[in-house]
């Protein structure tokens, strides 16, 4: 223990020293031409920021413009260091930033890392019963053989097979019904939500196999989403968790439930056939509030008014995370995360790089939340998936209500990401 503090101090010190070094180098090798090339490059920042914004509220030709100008300012702010003869010095300075960063998130890591879940052994399972999607995550079934080899290690497989979508939740109580002791799937977040909820539900131990596309509950489980197969070693040598489920006006969600820009982007009919599209042709409206509802939240004390995005999610993310496409450090502290977003302009958008500090951000956690809205119903995403929820939509979280059989040995058992707090790196520093 008493190494480990040493370590977090020194790596705080070295990464303050190579922060302070990174302005140094600038200071002294390029003197007094450090501010009229320090105005390049807040003038290049600037006008980048202006220029997404451009591209993401506008369409056609004001929106190639934009990208255009969105390139070219970077490349102008590098060729005037160039010229100048400073290009050295920049690079040398980055690295040292990159340095300072890189040390300092570290020595943060190290300093709050949390316990990890607790682990039980697990008992044996005499019939699993597991559920896959052949067509999940461009057939990572067929793939990884994942049917074969679970049929070797004696689990039932169900595909869901035909051209209609099957109930899959049905599907599951009827194998329960019929003698499972154990319920898994291969499939996406969406799928494995709709399972885990019949699982929790019967007290049964859940296999989780990521086999979709981005497996968000998987990776906070630990578990190899390169190698879905792995995940099959739990029936052999396995461990049991406990963790929290959450709850959105009566559907279950195992990562999050969003509501706003997002939730109306997901809810189009042509986003799982072409997301970016999608996306980039829904934006404009969304962003500059022309459509959509004014929604407003409580989470706990606080109230979040009429945010463009709002992102509820089954324990909180990392605080750098503001879409919920990072980590969660545990899931089964018994809270949700709230977050909420507001940009109106582009100054505003370039705040929310600032992260909890942003002017356009709101974080916040608690044991429920309540969304509520200038009409009846609303869209939303629920592990991905468009669902129209009527409000106001009550938000929960199930504390340890689902058991998770997970193998012994998997290789993303590690922390979530720390947030760069140079006030946190101070203390530890001078400690």
């Amino acid at each position: 223990m008493a190494s480990t503090t040493r370590q977090r101090h020194w790596l705080a010190r070295v990464s303050l020293a190579a922060a302070v070094a990174s302005v140094l180098v600038l200071a002294v090798f390029a003197g007094l031409r450090t501010l009229a090339l320090l105005g390049v490059g807040l003038a290049g920042t600037a006008l980048t920021v202006a220029a997404v914004w451009w591209a993401l509220t506008r369409r056609r030709l004001s929106r190639a413009l934009a990208v255009l100008l969105a390139v070219a300012a970077p490349v102008w702010v590098v060729v005037a260091y160039t010229s100048a003869g400073l290009a050295w010095v920049v690079a040398l300075s980055g690295a040292l930033w990159a340095l300072a960063v890189g040390t300092g998130r570290s020595a943060l890591a190290a300093a709050d890392v949390p316990v990890g879940m607790a682990e039980r052994p697990a008992p044996k399972a005499r019939r699993p019963v597991l559920i896959m999607n052949p067509r999940s995550g461009g057939g990572k079934v067929d793939r990884f053989g994942l049917r074969e080899k679970a049929e070797a290690l004696g689990a039932e497989v169900v595909l869901l097979e035909g051209p209609g979508r099957a109930d899959v939740a049905e599907l599951a109580r009827a194998a329960a019904a019929d003698g499972a002791d154990l319920l898994g799937v291969a499939g996406g977040d969406g799928t494995q939500a709709l399972v885990a909820e019949v699982a929790a539900a019967l007290d049964l131990p859940f296999l989780v196999i990521p086999a979709g596309t981005r497996n968000h509950f998987a990776l906070d489980l630990g578990l190899d989403r390169d190698d879905p197969s792995r995940a099959l070693d739990a029936l052999r040598d396995g461990v049991e968790l406990s963790v929290d489920l959450g709850r959105a006006g009566g559907r279950t969600f195992v990562n999050n439930v969003s509501f706003g820009a997002y939730a109306e982007v997901v809810q189009s009919p042509a986003y799982r056939d072409g997301k970016t599209r999608t996306t980039l042709d829904l934006l404009p409206d969304l962003l500059m509030q022309h459509g959509g509802a004014r929604l407003t939240a409580r989470a706990g004390d606080t109230v979040l008014t009429a945010p463009q995005a709002l992102l509820i999610s089954n324990n909180p993310y990392g605080t750098g995370d503001i879409a919920g496409l990072g980590r969660r450090a545990r899931l089964d502290g018994g809270e949700l995360g709230a977050v909420g977003v507001t940009v109106a302009n582009a100054a505003q958008a370039a705040g929310l790089l600032r992260g909890d500090r942003a002017a356009g951000l709101t974080r916040v956690t608690a044991t429920e939340v309540v969304v509520d809205a200038d009409r009846p119903t609303i869209p939303a995403g629920v592990d991905g998936e468009a669902l129209t929820l009527s409000v106001p939509v009550r938000c929960v979280v199930q504390p340890g209500a689902l058991r998770v059989l997970v193998p012994r040995l998997r290789p993303g058992t590690r922390p979530a990401r720390a947030a760069l707090d140079w006030r946190g790196l101070a203390r530890l520093a001078l400690h």
